[in-house]
């Protein structure tokens, strides 16, 4: 089985990797891997199945034909310009996670005999305000940001692609992913990682929005079980609805903070400064605060359990176990 990961040197990427050199996919082993992203994607350590790096901007002419011919049978499409850098740099935005997808779906299509599972790591950020207290799998998309645009019209071309029998495509409406390990990035939802994992190294984090604040999210554990899931999943139920709303977890950023109080101890949460940006409160808190997620629980998309152990999970698996000696 070959596979092509598009945003490979990412944590998603990473750790999605990780999980494929263990289990393979759906019960059958990787052979090679494809890996993708505008830095070096190499894997740091040896893995069971032949590797193929390819560095560079998938959205270039031409890009996108290089990296399908030799026909993966599964695509991880993980690549995007994230939220903030979105709504900051418009043309770019649009460029890569818009016409960049519609050049690989075009280089899909221009081989013959050859439909690949795509699976798309779509957003909660297509849906904006005002949102219900829950929204439900009909809920429509009316997003709030450039970036939930973005997502929004590539799961349209999923959807239109998949019924035209070019690709078999899923969209996965990923919760915000947190707690997310290494450097922060221009996610304008970043804070709800960094509030968490620079306290637990000793170091200052700023929260940019109220602690009220209630947010839907996952795990980086949870969100690579759904890619995984989705790409051996029997697509015929889906008809042509492709895009999936995930199970997450809902928290108000108070409890995040309480949960790492009562985890790591006053010292570690008083290293949170509370710093209000308007943009950040805006866009996020534009967001849905919970889903039902019903249709997705129906084909055996599991979460987490609650934020305790998404928090208990990073401290496991990023810090050995150790917390700061504060």
């Amino acid at each position: 089985m070959k596979i092509l990961i598009l945003g490979a040197a990412g944590m998603l990427g990473r750790k999605l990797l990780a999980r494929l050199a263990v289990e393979g996919l759906g019960g059958a082993p990787v052979t090679t891997a494809v890996l993708h992203d505008v830095v070096d994607p190499a894997p740091a350590s040896p893995l069971p199945f032949a590797v193929e790096c390819h560095t560079g901007d998938y959205a270039a002419p031409g890009a996108a034909a290089a990296l399908v011919a030799g026909r993966p049978e599964v695509i991880f499409h993980l690549a995007s310009i994230v939220s903030g850098e979105a709504e900051a740099r418009f043309e770019e935005g649009y460029r890569v996670n818009l016409d960049g997808t519609r050049a690989l779906f075009e280089a899909i299509r221009a081989l013959p005999d050859y439909r690949p599972r795509v699976v798309f790591a779509s957003s909660l950020a297509v849906f904006g305000a005002p949102c219900p207290e829950v929204v439900d799998d009909d809920y429509l998309c009316a997003p709030s940001s450039s970036y939930g645009v973005q997502k929004a019209m590539v799961e349209l071309l999923l959807a239109d692609y998949s019924r035209r029998g070019f690709i078999d495509g899923l969209a996965l409406r990923l919760p915000t992913v947190c707690v997310r390990p290494g450097r922060p990035n221009a996610a304008l939802s970043g804070f709800l990682s960094s509030i968490m994992r620079e306290p637990l190294k000793g170091e200052e984090a700023v929260l940019p929005v109220e602690e009220a604040m209630r947010v839907w999210i996952a795990s980086p554990r949870a969100a690579v079980s759904y890619l995984l899931h989705a790409a051996s999943l029997d697509t015929a139920p889906l008809s042509a609805r492709r895009s999936l709303n995930m199970p997450g977890v809902s928290v108000t950023v108070g409890e995040q903070i309480a949960a790492l109080r009562a985890r790591a101890g006053e010292r570690v949460a008083g290293l949170i400064r509370h710093a209000p940006d308007a943009t950040v409160a805006r866009v996020v808190g534009s967001w849905p605060q919970r889903f039902d997620a019903a249709r997705a629980r129906g084909l055996g998309f599991v979460g987490d359990v609650d934020f305790a152990a998404i928090l208990d999970a990073y401290i496991e698996e990023e810090l050995g176990g150790r917390l700061p000696a504060l």
